[in-house]
């Protein structure tokens, strides 16, 4: 086997990821690697690989450094670790191949997810694992509760246990504990780190059919947005998450206080008017259901029109102001515009 069907089988079979993980080398002589494989892959060397799997003349490369001794022995299970991992917003689908692996080999998993699908698939795999819902408490302060579950999962990775968090959603977005556990064991000298996933925006995205890349992108929490009187570039779009929790700063499990929302909605007509229409978006969750799409005036926005899980999509205003001495320095021909691709 070379090494492009290895990593090809990896990418596609959470076992046997899974397997790698826990012992790289004994995955890589179970799959009868060949040598060049063997010595790209131990080199740590993206350009290694590259060379490889292009079939391209091997170019020097510097050798990777070597790994100080408590991350190997994170990555070996012999000291505590770390691994966080998003469950995305849809379960089904959603959920990474690495994402999976890591749950299946951990010692000790602990999810916060929001909906029973999610949950049934980390316990099937690992059936030990645990919820973090219950340091929620109604009325608590959500900083608080965050802190209990950054304690707990710390507590396992300081007693020496492969340690995987999971979050709904992306795991780095709008999710305090899971960057705060990271950047706690780090400190600590443990092995931690992050693996991204399938956010709320990234549906958003999808769905509504828009692109960052045209006109630009802002993204505010909708109460960040209001305390820090943010600055908004009319003709870029907007995103604001949390809208239908604007303004309190607690966990409630039966709709949260809205007393802020009508100041959203002023600060919103004073920059977009009152006609402007806005998108309520919430992602959907199960296969085959549509997500929840609703278009409205600005006018016209109350507060039962959105709930803990809607995030706000606001289009641009007015047409961007081109620079007419930049494009002309680049080339740029008047009227013109360059275009984006991947």
């Amino acid at each position: 086997m070379d090494v492009s069907q290895f990593l090809s089988r990896l990418s596609q079979d959470p076992g046997a990821l899974a397997a790698a993980l826990r012992n790289p080398r004994d995955a890589v002589d179970e799959a009868g690697l060949d040598e060049a494989g063997r010595q790209a892959l131990q080199s740590r060397s993206a350009q290694a690989l590259w060379d490889l799997l292009l079939k391209r003349e091997p170019r020097p490369h510097s050798p990777a450094p070597p790994l100080p001794s408590e991350i190997q022995e994170g990555l070996e299970g012999r000291r505590g670790s770390l691994v966080v991992i998003g469950t995305g917003i849809r379960t089904v689908g959603h959920m990474t191949v690495e994402s999976l692996a890591w749950i299946r080999i951990a010692d000790v998993v602990f999810y916060l997810v929001a909906d029973p699908i999610a949950e049934a698939v980390i316990r099937d795999i690992n059936p030990g694992a645990m919820s973090l819902h219950g340091h929620y408490g109604e009325g608590v302060q959500r900083a608080q509760s965050y802190e209990a579950m950054v304690e707990q999962i710390m507590g396992c990775v300081r007693d020496g246990k492969r340690t995987v968090a999971a979050f709904y959603g992306h795991p780095g977005v709008f999710a305090f504990p899971s960057h705060e556990s990271v950047r706690r064991a780090r400190r600590e000298g443990y092995l931690a780190f992050m693996l991204p996933a399938v956010s709320a925006e990234d549906c958003l995205f999808a769905d509504l059919g828009v692109d960052p890349a045209v006109n630009g992108c802002q993204s505010y929490e909708a109460t960040d947005f209001l305390l820090h009187d943010r600055i908004v570039d009319t003709a870029s779009q907007l995103v604001l998450w949390q809208v239908g929790v604007v303004g309190d700063w607690t966990y409630r499990g039966n709709g949260y206080d809205l007393k802020a929302f009508p100041m959203l909605v002023a600060r919103l007509q004073g920059l977009y008017g009152y006609w402007h229409e806005v998108t309520l978006y919430e992602a959907a969750i199960f296969p085959g259901v549509s997500p929840a799409i609703t278009r409205i005036a600005l006018g016209h926005l109350t507060t039962e029109y959105v709930n803990a899980g809607t995030t706000m999509y606001v289009p641009p205003a007015r047409a961007s102001i081109v620079n007419q001495t930049i494009a002309a320095a680049m080339g740029i021909p008047k009227g013109g515009s360059m275009g984006i691709a991947k």
